[in-house]
């Protein structure tokens, strides 16, 4: 599995046993990409704008992963709260728009991204197999430009975009911590 920096993502095993002893469980910020795509990096981009901003919220946790699908359960197990941010091309809407979304949400906006691939049914399965999965999930999709090509920048419209994209995910994430009981 690719995660930050090459390290293996923790499993729910790695997490303090405190999470399931009745203690609140952080929310979790998850940026999803590919950072040698140009705007495929979008969600990657954030997650390290808010790592840099709240990597000492004792409520928040910010990860990124390169992985997607039934990988994304590792990641997931053991919060109570998950924002997803990740880039989309639908082609409705112009680059760097932001679509606001609940898993069940994915079904109406069609688009291209491998990441948001099974959202839903990694959260059923999570569930089945009787994992602690988050009972909140919000998925913060950027409407990019270019998703394809390699290279290391963001297109002009995602560089106009991320400081709002991060102002977004960041109202999400307070949004979700104020709810809980901390």
């Amino acid at each position: 599995m690719n995660t930050t920096a090459g390290t293996q993502p923790e499993t729910v095993r790695d997490r303090p046993s405190s999470f399931s002893a009745g203690i609140p469980r952080p929310v979790l910020l998850l940026g999803l990409g590919n950072d040698i795509l140009t705007d495929d990096a979008v969600g990657l981009l954030v997650a390290r704008q808010l790592r840099r901003e709240l990597g000492h919220h004792p409520a928040i946790e910010v990860r990124e992963t390169t992985e997607m699908g039934l990988a994304l359960l590792d990641f997931m197990t053991g919060y109570d709260a998950v924002v997803l941010v990740d880039a989309i091309q639908t082609g409705q809407a112009p680059p760097g728009f932001l679509h606001e979304l609940e898993p069940t949400g994915l079904t109406r906006l069609t688009g291209r991204t491998p990441h948001f691939l099974g959202v839903g049914e990694t959260l059923a399965l999570g569930s089945e197999l009787g994992l602690p999965m988050p009972r909140r999930v919000k998925i913060l999709a950027v409407e990019v430009a270019d998703p394809y090509t390699l290279g290391t920048a963001l297109t002009p419209a995602l560089q106009t975009a991320l400081p709002e994209a991060v102002n977004r995910a960041r109202r999400l994430l307070e949004e979700l911590v104020s709810s809980a009981a901390y």
